[in-house]
This record gives C-alpha cells, structure tokens and sequence, in this order.
C-alpha cells in the first residue's frame, strides 16, 4: 500500500527512474516521455514505477486521455529536479566541450508555446548552445539541404519524402469577436508576407471558391499578424493551435473554404550525440502541444 514519501528507507533513488518521472512530468504523457529519453514506453512505466514503490507512493494518476500528478507527485517534483541538478554537477567535472544546435522552425510551427519548448531543451542541457532561426519552411528546408542547418521543424512542403512527423495542424480562419464584416466589401485579411506557403494555400482556396478578398494588413511574422487580428482588422488563416487567445474561427460564419490540416515534419542531420538528445526533447514537447 502506497503511504507516505518521507520514509526511513535510506536506500538510494535510481537517478534514470527519477529522470524518467521528470519527463512524464513535464510532458503530461508516458509516450512523449519515452521518445524525449529514447527508450520504450514499457521501459519508462517501469522505471516509474520502480520509483514508486521506492518511495511508497503514487506520482502520477493515468487515464485514457492524460497523466497528471498526483499531490504527492508534485510536492516530490522540485526534490526531484534538485535531485537531477546535484548528480549532473557531480558528475560534470571539467567544462563539457561546447555543443550547439542550429535549427529553423517556421514560424507558422512556432506559435505562442516556443518560449516554453526551448525552456525545455535548457532544461535538458543547460550547457547546449541554441541556435533558432524562425523563417518560411521552404527557406529552411533550402537552408538546411545547402548544410547550414542542423535540424529544421517546419510544414510539409510539396512530395519531400522522409523526415519524422511530429503533429499534424487544422486550419481555420481566424479572427476577434470584434470583428465585422462590410456588407458588399471583399474580405479583409491579414496575412505573412510572400512566400509563406500558409498564405498561398489560403489565397488559392479563396479563389478558387470566387470570395473576393484584399489584404489589409502584411506581417514580417506570426506575432505582427496575430496582433491585427486580435486587433479587429482582419481575418487571418491560422492554425487552430498557434490562434491568439480569444480568437475564434469564423470560417463557417462567413462561408469561407476549408483550409484543410498540415503535417509538421522534422527534418534532421546530426551526429553529436548531445545535440541529438536534446532534439529529441524537443520533438517531444512539441507533440505535446498537439495534445493540450
């Protein structure tokens, strides 16, 4: 019977266990958490398990859709990463040699989460060397095939083959409830500059469904685009995973062409092994926004 954390039982904790716990923490998921360490996810329930009867308690509480702590999981959460942050001092010694990653993520991919995903990857490693570019995914596929890019995170672009797919994204039209439509005027819309491929997708859907449209409103990223919208002065077509709080889509009410939905690939070229380990964190935090 689970009881209480605080025990008498001085036999030592299993650091790969408590990393495990760590990441089905962090990550809400067992599946997430396997692919961020690289193992299986039976081996990651083990571990997880293992930890718990160590500690005769329970961390997490599972169902069919999420993992969650339980409230002795998450008073044994900061022990846990103090715990983590010991061991890896201990056992650095000298300065590790520098290791970077270099990798593009479209800005259409990015979203509003991006701050917490590399706050993950810090996490993992605090002495990698991150280097994010935000572009247009075809500018950094282009980036990446010529070698200057280790990793890119972008839209599935045209019949490119290969890469591992990390989520798949639904658009939809976007706007503010402050927004209004002009009775006989052509749809206002804001939108990414050319050659953004979400923009394109959309112009063509307009147009092939004869809606008149005019551009109100061209941003040098997702966030200038965002704030118009969120400003009231147009209708953007978004992922419904990256739309501003408080938007909603208004394609049914304004009788707007489905935009359909877009896989998310990555796409990677890495030998150190660091910087591997670290990308696969990544991967794994953003398969978890597609899941919130």
């Amino acid at each position: 019977m689970m009881t209480n954390i605080n025990d008498t039982n001085r036999t030592p904790l299993d650091i790969d266990a408590v990393r495990s716990f760590m990441l089905v923490a962090e990550l809400q998921s067992f599946t997430r958490a396997a692919q961020a360490a690289g193992v299986t996810q039976s081996a990651v329930s083990l571990k997880l398990k293992r930890l718990e009867q160590r500690l005769s308690a329970q961390l997490v509480e599972r169902s069919p859709r999420s993992v969650r702590l339980t409230a002795q999981g998450a008073n044994f959460l900061e022990r846990a990463r103090d715990l983590l942050a010991a061991h890896d001092r201990a056992l650095k010694g000298p300065a590790p040699e520098e290791s970077r990653l270099t990798i593009g993520i479209s800005d259409h991919v990015a979203g509003p989460d991006l701050a917490r995903l590399i706050a993950r990857v810090a996490a993992f490693d605090p002495s990698l060397v991150l280097d994010i570019r935000i572009d247009f995914s075809n500018v950094l596929l282009d980036r990446f095939d010529a070698g200057k890019l280790d990793a890119v995170i972008v839209r599935s672009e045209g019949s490119r083959r290969g890469g591992e797919k990390l989520l798949e994204d639904e658009f939809g039209w976007f706007a503010s409830p402050a927004f209004r439509p002009i009775g006989g005027q052509k749809l206002r819309l804001a939108m990414l500059a050319a050659p953004c491929g979400v923009r394109m997708q959309a112009i063509r859907a307009l147009n092939k469904a004869k809606i008149g449209w005019i551009e109100t409103f061209t941003g040098g990223g997702v966030t200038a685009v965002a704030a118009a919208i969120v400003a009231g002065l147009a209708v953007s077509p978004l992922a419904r995973r990256i739309a501003p709080p408080g938007t909603r889509d208004v394609g049914a009410a304004l009788s707007l062409p489905p935009l359909g939905r877009s896989k998310v690939m990555l796409y990677s070229n890495i030998a150190d092994a660091r910087a591997r380990a670290a990308l696969r964190t990544l991967a794994a935090a953003f398969r978890s926004t597609a899941a919130n």
